[in-house]
């Protein structure tokens, strides 16, 4: 379970929102995930803090499986859905708000799995928005991904929402992107078709408990290879930048997009402070200190601009009053303190 800190943050900065979900049931997809596990468990927070009444229905294949592993998670304000993303069938109670967290990212990366990743996005958003629209939901949060914009522009240090750009099309990983694209694109058709409230929460990259450290990327790795006592090894040359949000700062972000958001008007979310991979990689290890990790970069910088992965995310700033809370160092720590304890 999450601890008692992240869980106070996250209801302070959304007490207030809260209340519109007071005596109301939200779908949850993807409760199993990443994102699921911390809109569930700060919903169950909320939810018993504020007394709010409100009910939790969460789609998982095996929630059987699921609920045996994780015990806690079986409360009476929360009912399991059996089912998959493209062809669960629909819940007979009233749903007023739904969270489409889920997208199946098995084999992400390998040429054969990308078409069932692209699938499952498209077909999966479409049965989400179906049901929104036969339940009349009063908001549907939908987690698209900074993979829209394609490769960051040298030239560009943030990638604002007005950037045009898109996947390249020759790329493997492209259809992860694409997929995103065109989830956006069919929530606005069903926006004017059938009057489907749909929030836009462009996610970037995220670090903090229960994030997959057996997943191929590169923050992932590096905490993998620090908690078993091994030196990290970066095969490039480290200067990649990315910036990584907190998870309990994500979550924060998320309810407020679903609660206060305007409609298919898309919102970046990330941390917008810069952190090469070299630095993040010494920040992890740094962590460790009943063990001596090192940091091996195989190649030298070539001295050209670094390539950037980082969102501008003035809108949500100016318009939601949202904020980056909780800095890189104390994310990092947070969560290589979880996987710690979680050993």
């Amino acid at each position: 379970m999450l601890h008692l800190s992240d869980l106070n943050h996250v209801l302070e900065h959304t007490r207030t929102q809260m209340e519109k979900v007071r005596g109301k049931s939200i779908f949850l997809t993807g409760a199993t995930g990443f994102f699921g596990k911390w809109m569930l468990e700060t919903f169950l927070y909320a939810n018993n803090s504020l007394q709010l009444g409100a009910h939790l229905l969460c789609l998982s294949r095996d929630p059987d499986s699921f609920l045996a592993k994780n015990t806690e998670y079986s409360k009476p304000d929360i009912t399991f859905v059996k089912g998959d993303i493209t062809d669960f069938q629909f819940p007979e109670r009233q749903i007023d708000f739904i969270i489409h967290a889920a997208t199946d990212m098995s084999g992400y990366g390998e040429a054969s799995a990308m078409r069932t990743v692209y699938e499952s996005i498209v077909n999966g958003t479409i049965r989400i928005l179906e049901l929104a629209a036969q339940h009349k939901v009063v908001s549907v949060l939908h987690t698209s991904s900074g993979a829209v914009y394609g490769p960051q522009p040298e030239e560009m240090l943030q990638i604002p929402e007005s950037y045009t750009g898109a996947p390249d099309l020759q790329s493997v990983v492209a259809a992860y992107g694409e997929g995103k694209r065109a989830a956006e694109m069919l929530a606005g058709f069903y926006q004017r078709q059938h009057g489907v409230p749909s929030k836009i929460a462009r996610c970037f990259a995220f670090i903090g408990p229960y994030f997959p450290i057996d997943a191929n990327f590169a923050a992932a790795s590096f905490m993998r290879d620090a908690l078993a006592g091994r030196d990290i090894t970066i095969n490039g040359d480290g200067t990649p930048e990315r910036s990584y949000m907190y998870a309990a700062d994500l979550s924060i972000w998320l309810w407020r997009i679903l609660l206060e958001g305007n409609d298919c008007y898309p919102y970046n979310v990330g941390a917008d402070e810069p952190v090469s991979l070299a630095s993040l990689a010494q920040l992890i290890a740094d962590q460790c200190p009943e063990k001596i990790v090192d940091v091996k970069v195989a190649r030298q910088p070539t001295g050209h601009s670094p390539q950037r992965y980082i969102p501008d995310i003035k809108r949500a700033r100016e318009e939601l009053n949202l904020d980056v809370y909780i800095g890189k160092e104390d994310a990092v720590s947070r969560t290589m303190n979880f996987y710690t304890r979680k050993n």
